[in-house]
């Protein structure tokens, strides 16, 4: 089976629920401590072993594409300063992966973002990964679904338990055991299931390694929930579809830290809790913590 060596990175989105902030600046360019998001997003993919990276785009994400390219005249006055730790802070980005863009043009759903990599990933199987979905660094769960795929091919989701009355803002997985403790069988799946007809409480979160065979099933995808073109009714297809055929899912259970930095209460506990562990800002943020904190009223 080929490797996994490229992923597809949705990120058209509006960014509705940050606005004002977002108006000008895309969503994914929002700091988290001292980098943004979507950073944290392409680093997790190349320590996968992941060296290409396509994000799929829409208007206004101009300041995305600049980050993730030289800028030339920064690094020419931090070298002149002799400022070597901030000109590594400028070029890093530049130098995690290769790069690319395509535009989604019409807010489809993310299924028909999927399908707009068609081309560039071709016929091998490929990661995506949802720049909402931040993966604490120190918890990372790509790299065991990449591994997942290599021994039993098919497609590989990561699922995360949640309490049965938020199942209905998920997509969820109706799971068999396997005799691996961490992966799962998948049998079925469905977006966003009234809590009562949910088939489990595993959720499906923003991580997928996909079989290429994935495409010419969302070619053939009626919109779904939404009037969109759902994923993971194109999952629910290859679940079914025979092995020899790319069909197949698993699903690997993540019980680490994941942070949705597409809310705003989440996005503010991630700058928090990324931040108090950091050596250079860690110390003061929690002794301010520890005296901030007695200080707010129930």
């Amino acid at each position: 089976m080929s490797a996994v060596r490229k992923a597809v990175v949705p990120a058209a989105g509006l960014g509705t629920r940050f606005l004002p902030a977002t108006k000008a600046t895309p969503k994914e360019m929002l700091p988290v401590v001292d980098k943004p998001a979507i950073q944290y997003v392409v680093e997790e993919a190349v320590s996968a072993g992941i060296d290409d990276v396509l994000f799929i785009t829409g208007r206004n994400k101009r300041a995305l594409e600049d980050h993730f390219d030289r800028n030339l005249e920064l690094e020419t006055v931090l070298r002149s300063k002799g400022d070597e730790e901030r000109l590594a802070l400028a070029s890093e980005s530049a130098d995690l992966a290769r790069i690319h863009y395509v535009r989604q043009g019409d807010p489809l759903g993310l299924g028909h973002a999927v399908l707009m990599a068609e081309n560039h990933v071709g016929p091998e199987p490929f990661a995506v990964l949802l720049g909402d979905d931040l993966i604490d660094p120190r918890d990372p769960i790509l790299e065991r679904m990449v591994q997942v795929r290599d021994e039993h091919g098919g497609s590989v989701i990561c699922l995360m338990e949640v309490p049965r009355a938020a199942i209905s803002l998920y997509g969820c997985a109706a799971v068999s055991a396997t005799t691996q403790a961490d992966v799962l069988d998948v049998t079925d799946l469905v977006e966003k299931p009234d809590a009562a007809d949910a088939p489990s409480t595993f959720a499906i979160i923003g991580r997928y390694v996909l079989d290429p065979a994935v495409f010419g099933i969302l070619r053939e995808t009626r919109p779904g929930r939404g009037g969109e073109i759902q994923l993971t009714d194109a999952l629910r297809v290859l679940a079914t579809t025979p092995p020899s055929a790319g069909g197949g899912v698993r699903g690997v259970v993540f019980r680490g830290r994941r942070y949705d930095t597409g809310d705003r209460l989440s996005y503010l506990q991630a700058v928090i809790r990324l931040a108090v562990e950091r050596d250079d800002l860690g110390p003061e943020l929690r002794t301010w913590l520890r005296e901030f904190v007695p200080t707010l009223t129930p």
